[in-house]
C-alpha cells in the first residue's frame, strides 16, 4: 500500500485547484494519470477519474452548499441532463485506441484554453428585457452577495447532454467545460457557475462511476482512487474557501493556464514517443 502514498499529495492538489475553479480536477487528474501510468488502458484511466471527480465534487458541493452559492434548481436540471450522455461516454471508451486517446484530451484541452484565452471577460446581464423562455434566478450567497441573471433552459439541457458524454467518455469530469458554458453562454455569474458546476459534476460523475463498477472497468484502480479520494475531499474543502478571495476573472485565467499547459504536455509526451 506504501506505494501509492504519493497520490494522496497528488489527490489534494488536483481536489483544491480542481474546486477553486469549479472544474472538479478531472482535467488535471487525466493527463496525469496518463503520464505516470503509460501502460494503463483508457478504460481504466477514465474509471479512476470518474471516481475521483466524484469525491472531488461531492466534498466542494458540501463547502459551497455552505456558502449558498449553488443554484440548485438549474444545477438539477443539467445534471438530468448530464447522466444518459455519462451511461454512453463511459461505455464508449473502451473503443478508443489509446494514443487516440491522449491525442484527443490534450486537443480538447488547447482548444478550450484558446476559447478562454480569446474571451476572458464575463458578461453582465439584467433579467427586465429578458423574453418569456429565458428563466430567471436569484441566488443569495451566505454573506450576503446577491446575484441575479437569467439563461435559456433549452440551451443549458443540450449542452450538458454533450458535455456529459464526453466528460465521461474522456474521464475528465466535463467542470472545464461547463464553467465555461455557464458563464458565457448562460450568464451564471462566476461563482455561482463554479460552485454549481461543482454540484453537476457530483451527479454526472457518479453516473459514470456506476457504469464503470457494472461493466467491471473499475476493478483495476480501486487503491489508486482510494488514496486519491482522500486527498481530493480535503483538498476540495481549501479550493472552496478560497474560491471567495479570488476575482472571477482570474479564476477564469487560471483555467485558461491550467489547460494549455496539460494539453501542451501531453501532446508534447505523444510526439516524443511516435515512431
Amino acid at each position: 500500500m506504501e506505494q501509492f502514498l504519493w497520490l494522496i499529495p497528488v489527490g489534494f492538489i488536483v481536489g483544491a485547484y480542481g474546486t477553486l475553479i469549479g472544474a472538479g480536477g478531472g482535467f488535471l487528474l487525466v493527463p496525469l494519470l496518463l503520464l505516470f501510468y503509460p501502460s494503463e488502458d483508457p478504460q481504466t484511466i477514465t474509471s479512476i477519474s470518474l471516481a475521483v471527480v466524484f469525491f472531488n465534487a461531492f466534498s466542494g458541493s458540501v463547502a459551497y452548499g455552505r456558502a449558498k452559492r449553488i443554484d440548485y434548481y438549474s444545477g438539477t436540471i443539467f445534471s438530468i441532463a448530464t447522466v444518459p450522455g455519462a451511461v454512453l461516454g463511459a461505455l464508449s471508451t473502451s473503443f478508443i485506441p489509446r494514443r487516440i486517446f491522449d491525442l484527443i484530451v490534450g486537443i480538447l484541452m488547447l482548444a478550450c484554453a484558446v476559447f478562454l484565452f480569446w474571451r476572458p471577460a464575463v458578461r453582465k446581464t439584467g433579467t427586465n428585457s429578458d423574453p418569456a423562455h429565458y428563466f430567471s434566478r436569484h441566488v443569495v450567497e451566505a454573506d450576503g452577495t446577491r446575484h441575479d441573471f437569467s439563461y435559456r433552459p433549452v440551451v443549458g439541457v443540450g449542452l450538458s447532454l454533450m458535455i456529459g458524454y464526453l466528460s465521461s467518455l474522456l474521464g475528465i469530469g466535463g467542470g472545464f467545460i461547463h464553467v465555461p458554458v455557464l458563464v458565457h453562454l448562460l450568464n451564471f455569474p462566476v461563482h455561482v457557475a463554479t460552485a454549481t458546476s461543482q454540484f453537476i459534476l457530483a451527479i454526472m460523475s457518479f453516473s459514470g462511476t456506476v457504469t464503470h463498477v457494472v461493466t467491471g472497468a473499475f476493478q483495476h484502480g480501486i487503491r489508486r482512487t482510494i488514496f486519491l479520494s482522500v486527498g481530493v475531499v480535503v483538498g476540495a474543502q481549501l479550493g472552496a474557501s478560497l474560491s471567495s478571495r479570488v476575482r472571477g476573472d482570474w479564476i477564469i485565467r487560471s483555467l485558461a493556464i491550467a489547460l494549455a499547459f496539460v494539453g501542451l504536455r501531453l501532446i508534447g509526451t505523444i510526439l516524443l514517443i511516435s515512431p
